[in-house]
């Protein structure tokens, strides 16, 4: 027993360095399509969802194949396998250059609209993703074909198994590229991803020549036990599988807005409840693994704990209630991600018995679900109901299957058993809807507050006076001051004439805007999320007529993005990227590729006005340094309230004005704001 014991245990050990490497490279590309095509959500969703439809494809895909050519395959399975593994570590070095080659075809269509960009962009990135990621889900049916013409006695658990080895890996994919990449860069990263699927490659190929792992010529194999094929003639646990990627993608979604008040900022909330998730995925998969060992009928109770557990987070993200971060997440999340982490390779199982094709079609339609549910939870539910509420609703499917269990699989059992099932889930239902109705959303603990939601972001305007206050997802934006005044006012004095047109980068307050306007000037604004410029007016009175000034004009676009896409030239163009530095979306608006692009659209002594929230001194030097290698012409000020700097940037000399001077180049008093 000790030969096809160390087989089992080095294809564990694949699956882990792979469940890794498909982390890492979906992390990596993540951030490289955002360099190449724009940080907005609707791109976001974009790469993900081409993300998970290369899995899906792959997946149901290969398991078809391993289901009509097992037969006559010539060759060892797990062969096919290594190969896959080969490929996978190609795209590491190949959907880089894809994606910067979609990067130029675009420059070169000239695409004015926002549709039209997101459906070019899309389908460069699709092509670009989606073929690499359906080697990746190609993996599983492959190596479960290898199992069960190696180790048949395992093959009707073999799902279950490589899911394990794989939500493992994902755990350390989930948090060593963090370090990779910042030791290594991007590039660097993902060099190190393709050495691990060569790795794979390689020992899988020599592996398939040892003689444990002799493969049988024919898959005839004893008749696997009943309760494996109680799903032979029923498709209801698609609809369960389906619903499982449906609901836990969508709840991944709100999880993010819930927690992101108490994590930080999007990027780091998304990593702490993707590791939590992994982690507890990982612990449900190995509790079912040792269940499964034993018992074989489906404990029609998980349900119920599904639909209670699902509506945890409403309580752990309550503002009232006294924890720490880390914890709100992990008992938030963690009853909910456990759980489902032993259901879901539960229902392949079951539903596979071990047939490749059965559990890629399995696999293909949970993966489905993760495509459809940030959709739904995106798209549809954030923008016009509370986070609250969106739980409940994504919580349903699982209240009424706790109900009514039997839909499901009738076990043999008595009515006394479905009497008690029911009487539980009655009760989870009360109690989960009395968590509904106390919790409260996050905007609730501010006293005078204007929530406003979209499928970006949740926005909320607080305060009073000098102290009022703008929230994106619960993190503090800016606040009133006199700051982003002087991003205005300061490059439009130095310019030494009457500009023709202004451009500004990031809403915020709408301050910025607003003392620009004052010049008379046309002003063109770019704000990443739709409904902070609908917050104006709770910032300054006059802000709705000056949004319907002839002179206003608002994009809701990536600056970056809208800058590469316009022809339009400007004489000064101010940037007020909010804190902090190390965000996708702020990061890349101090990058040197962005001067660059910033340069084509300045006119002839122009400039260009950026501001330095704090960071520490590495990073606002390295901003500096950027703005040198782009610009010959560039000068510092310390900002008002010793909160940041300002930078100047021109291509020709900027004068050295007297601040007596920099008044008079300005609008009367009468008219300055």
């Amino acid at each position: 027993m000790q030969r096809p014991r160390i087989y089992m245990q080095w294809i564990f050990l694949f699956f882990l360095v792979s469940g890794f490497c498909s982390i890492l490279y979906e992390l990596v590309w993540l951030r490289l399509a955002m360099a190449q095509f724009g940080v907005t959500t609707a791109l976001v969703s974009i790469v993900l969802s081409s993300f998970m439809a290369g899995l899906g494809l792959g997946s149901w895909a290969s398991g078809a194949l391993a289901q009509n050519y097992a037969e006559s395959l010539p060759i060892p399975a797990l062969r096919i396998y290594a190969a896959t593994e080969l490929l996978i570590g190609i795209s590491a070095l190949l959907v880089p250059l894809e994606l910067h080659w979609g990067r130029i075809l675009l420059e070169h269509l000239s695409i004015s609209s926002s549709f039209s960009y997101y459906l070019a962009s899309g389908t460069c990135i699709a092509l670009a993703i989606t073929p690499w990621c359906a080697c990746m889900g190609a993996t599983i049916p492959f190596a479960m074909l290898a199992i069960k013409r190696t180790r048949a006695e395992d093959a009707p658990r073999s799902f279950s198994f490589l899911y394990l080895a794989n939500v493992l890996g994902a755990v350390a994919g989930a948090l060593l590229p963090l370090l990779l990449i910042e030791i290594y860069g991007l590039r660097g990263t993902l060099t190190f991803g393709a050495a691990c699927n060569l790795f794979l490659a390689v020992f899988a190929f020599s592996l398939s020549f040892t003689r444990f792992a002799k493969e049988k010529a024919s898959l005839s194999q004893p008749a696997t036990p009943a309760p494996f094929r109680v799903y032979a003639q029923n498709r209801k646990p698609l609809i369960v599988l389906f619903l499982s990627g449906l609901t836990s993608m969508g709840m991944e979604v709100v999880w993010i807005r819930l927690y992101t008040p108490y994590c930080g900022t999007y990027v780091y909330a998304f990593a702490a409840i993707l590791a939590t998730y992994l982690v507890a995925t990982f612990l449900g998969s190995r509790l079912y693994r040792q269940w499964s060992v034993h018992n074989k009928a489906v404990p029609i109770v998980v349900w119920t704990l599904l639909g209670l557990s699902s509506l945890l987070p409403l309580f752990t993200a309550y503002y009232a209630i006294p924890l720490f971060a880390s914890l709100r997440v992990w008992f938030g999340i963690v009853p909910f991600s456990s759980i489902l982490g032993f259901v879901t390779p539960m229902l392949v199982d079951h539903w596979s018995a071990g047939d490749p094709d059965r559990a890629g079609r399995g696999y293909a339609v949970n993966v489905a679900g993760c495509i459809l549910g940030p959709l739904l939870a995106g798209f549809l539910l954030l923008p016009f109901i509370s986070e609250r509420w969106s739980l409940l609703i994504l919580s349903t499917p699982w209240f009424l299957l706790s109900l009514a269990p039997q839909w499901l699989l009738k076990p043999e059992a008595d009515p006394h058993q479905f009497r008690t099932q029911r009487t539980y889930a009655v009760s989870a239902l009360v109690l989960g809807l009395l968590i509904v109705t106390v919790s409260r959303n996050y905007g609730d603990k501010f006293a005078n507050h204007i929530t406003l939601r979209d499928s970006t972001a949740t926005v909320i305007a607080t305060g009073e006076g000098m102290h009022r206050q703008l929230l994106v997802n619960g993190v503090g934006i800016t606040v009133m001051t006199p700051i982003s005044k002087m991003m205005a006012h300061m490059p439009l004095a130095y310019l030494g004439h009457r500009p023709r047109n202004v451009l500004v980068i990031c809403f915020g307050m709408g301050t910025t805007f607003r003392s620009v306007l004052s010049w008379g000037i046309p002003t063109t604004v770019v704000e990443l999320v739709p409904s902070v410029p609908r917050l104006f007016g709770f910032f300054h009175p006059d802000g709705p007529a000056l949004l319907n000034s002839p002179l206003a004009h608002v994009v809701i676009d990536d600056g970056r993005r809208y800058l590469e896409r316009t022809s339009q030239q400007y004489d000064v163009i101010t940037l007020d990227p909010p804190p902090p530095l190390e965000t996708a979306s702020s990061s890349l608006l101090y990058s040197t590729e962005f001067y660059d692009t910033v340069k084509l659209h300045l006119r002839p002594g122009g400039i260009l006005q950026t501001w330095v929230p704090g960071g520490d001194a590495a990073a606002r030097a390295a901003i500096a340094k950027s703005l040198q290698r782009s610009f010959p012409y560039v000068r510092a000020y310390g900002s008002l309230e010793h909160w940041g700097e300002h930078f100047l940037a021109s291509e020709q000399p900027i004068p050295d004005l007297t601040p007596q001077q920099l008044v008079a180049h300005m609008p009367p008093l009468p008219s300055r704001t």
